[in-house]
């Protein structure tokens, strides 16, 4: 078997931490044992009737500043939306109105702060690719505590590729940058307590951290949910939302029949014979928001109890050291993902909250929509569906000629405030006038744009 020691050495020449270095330790040594990392369905009971939002949160509730002194709020902002043609931070694109994610999730900090005169904690987690353009936006809130590196700055770490054949680091001397790679959001936890992060925190009287992706606007802290997680005493609290045919591929929420621990299961743990009943959103019917709550003193307690690693479960990506040459080196990359600890903690839980507070951006159909008259932006600096679409926003099918977001620019904003699915095929452009209401669809099937002229569509299939 391959020795853990070039991997160690490499990690500590590029300044890694212990932390980091005995979690990626522990999860090559799954790897190279050949131990399955699947969950089948015979071993595992849905989850069923979770707590609603509306049944621990009062009407009209208030943040407790007492209890917001003891809060931080944590942003994954690893990742660079390459998927969407962008080439930096994913949360420095123009969301709406001028502001970007970042802006919008600094505003809604500001107004935590100014509305409670708590000065509740903010953590940015960056990757090496969303470091420098982050902290540079960053520069011009100086004056609201909210720029400077060493007071928002979580780094998440990297981790070395693993090469397929000899199960050493691999070795690429034409960019020796691609050696690495990130280790999947689950690095929170070797990250938070290996950066000294979690120990400051803790000593600055700060018990409670809410965490959720940058690109998900929905997610905002919330009083009812934080008082319940305070008066409850859990170690760790899951919000999870039902699943529609549209999330069945996603990782879903389950019961461990042999000790009754709560877990999350993703489809690459997932035995291709049970895909059937992983897919079944009657049978599972809650996946997981990545919006988190993490007591930090038993987060604390159970790295202590773990020697400093949360056994997370392992993901295995087989890929080559050059994403872009797929003659180059195959190479295996480990990750983890941080919901996953909901199976690291005894007394672990999960609550059903409403869609309105899932609304990622992944593709460029979720901005346009974002982007729309369907959602507005509330007193405290968040981006909501407006209340009379009752939580359900509009579906927006945008074909391929769509994908980058270049491709929006110029493309101009229907009101979709009215509409229930909007379908655009082809080069189009809106006139400044047009609305969608209920479903329709839009094609043109040449290679010239066209004009969507001014006017009301309801219900109905317009060929251009």
């Amino acid at each position: 078997m391959s020795s853990f020691t070039p991997f160690r050495n490499k990690m500590e020449q590029a300044g890694v931490s212990e932390a980091a270095i005995k979690s990626f330790e522990r999860n090559y040594q799954i790897l190279t044992d050949g131990s399955s990392t699947d969950i089948d369905e015979e071993s595992i009971e849905p989850v069923k009737n979770l707590t609603e939002l509306e049944e621990l949160s009062k009407e009209g509730e208030v943040f407790e500043p007492e209890l917001l002194k003891q809060t931080v709020v944590i942003k994954l902002n690893g990742g660079l939306g390459t998927s969407m043609g962008l080439q930096k931070a994913k949360s420095l694109l123009e969301v709406k109105d001028g502001a970007t994610f970042l802006d919008v999730i600094v505003e809604q900090i500001s107004y935590l702060r100014e509305s409670t005169g708590a000065q509740v904690k903010f953590l940015l987690m960056n990757s090496f690719s969303t470091s420098e353009d982050t902290l540079e936006h960053l520069g011009q809130y100086a004056d609201r505590g909210l720029a400077a590196k060493e007071d928002v700055e979580l780094h998440q770490n990297q981790i070395p590729k693993i090469n397929a054949e000899t199960m050493d680091p691999v070795e690429f001397s034409d960019n020796p940058s691609l050696e690495w790679c990130p280790p999947g959001h689950g690095d929170l936890y070797p990250a938070i307590a290996g950066s000294g992060w979690l120990d400051k925190l803790l000593a600055d009287g700060v018990k409670y951290a809410f965490v959720s992706n940058s690109d998900n606007l929905g997610a905002v802290l919330h009083p009812g949910i934080l008082r319940y997680f305070a008066e409850s005493g859990k170690p760790f609290l899951m919000e999870a939302t039902r699943r529609t045919e549209s999330d069945k591929k996603g990782g879903h929420l389950a019961i461990r029949k042999s000790d009754g621990q709560m877990l999350l299961r993703e489809v690459a743990q997932c035995p291709d014979a049970d895909l059937i009943d992983f897919q079944n959103v009657e049978k599972h019917q809650y996946f997981n928001t990545n919006s988190l709550w993490i007591n930090l003193e038993a987060l604390k307690e159970e790295l202590d109890a773990q020697g400093g690693v949360l056994p997370l479960p392992v993901i295995i990506n087989k890929k080559t050291v050059d994403p872009r040459n797929k003659a180059s080196q195959a190479v295996f990359q480990l990750e983890t993902a941080m919901g996953a600890a909901i199976e690291c903690f005894k007394g672990a839980d999960a609550i059903c909250v409403p869609r309105s507070r899932f609304a990622p951006v992944k593709t460029t159909s979720d901005l346009f929509t974002l982007r729309s008259d369907a959602y507005e932006t509330t007193k405290d600096g968040r981006i909501a569906l407006l209340n009379e679409r009752q939580g359900k926003p509009p579906v927006v099918e945008l074909s391929g000629e769509y994908k980058l977001v270049d491709s929006l620019e110029g493309l101009g904003e229907p009101s979709l405030k009215r509409a229930e699915k909007l379908s655009l095929s082809g080069p189009v452009r809106f006139a400044d006038a047009v609305e969608i209401r209920g479903v329709v669809s839009i094609a043109n099937g040449g290679s010239e744009t066209k004009w969507v002229a001014n006017g009301v569509y309801e219900d109905e299939e317009v060929s251009l």
